[in-house]
């Protein structure tokens, strides 16, 4: 029979595989649309972090929120495509609610730093948190009793790149983020694979 002899297709689903990264970045895009649609009025009310009284509620919102802000397309796309490659295998690897931790501390710990250390400079998006991941990133594979070598070279890559672009040059990129992000992530990264192996 003619139905017969057709090859069964399967059908093909798409799958939520990574919540906390997807929403992560379905926020990031709405704050950024918003902050498009208001001129940048959202960025300064909720989603970046500059010195402010701390009895204002919102400055205590903006240590976090900062992470979903961007100041515009190229921003947002540079540090949402890193987080959307490296995001979903840590997510896999070490869970949800593990994840969601090391975002929310890399805003709180970039964010603090800026507020005490920069307190003139404006601080937004998501590159602490790309940073954190990347570093994070290097202890997927790692064996009690043992230092990833790709730890070694990422810190030594990423971050003494940061450091030196820190010192020699002058732009609007938050090198102290990046680094911050960075040492968030090889800390919860030691931890964590710690508690794996246990």
């Amino acid at each position: 029979m003619e139905g017969e002899n057709k090859l069964a297709v399967k059908k093909i689903k798409i799958s939520f595989n990574s919540p906390v990264i997807l929403g992560f970045s379905l926020f990031s895009l709405v704050a950024l649309l918003l902050a498009m649609a208001t001129g940048g009025g959202t960025n300064d009310l909720f989603f970046s972090v500059y010195r402010a009284p701390l009895t204002d509620p919102l400055t205590w919102v903006r240590f976090f929120g900062h992470v979903l802000g961007h100041a515009g397309w190229q921003h947002f796309i540079g540090n949402i495509m890193l987080i959307l490659v490296i995001g979903p295998l840590l997510e896999e690897k070490y869970g949800s609610g593990e994840v969601l931790f090391v975002i929310l501390i890399t805003a709180l710990v970039t964010g603090l730093l800026n507020f005490v250390l920069f307190p003139q400079v404006q601080l937004l998006g998501a590159s602490g948190v790309a940073f954190a991941m990347i570093l994070l990133s290097s202890f997927v594979s790692v064996k009690e009793g043992e230092i990833p070598l790709t730890f070694l070279l990422v810190a030594v890559i990423y971050i003494g790149g940061e450091v030196i672009d820190g010192i020699f040059i002058r732009d609007s990129v938050s090198n102290l983020s990046h680094i911050a992000g960075g040492a968030v992530g090889a800390v919860l990264g030691v931890g964590l694979c710690g508690r794996k192996l246990k």
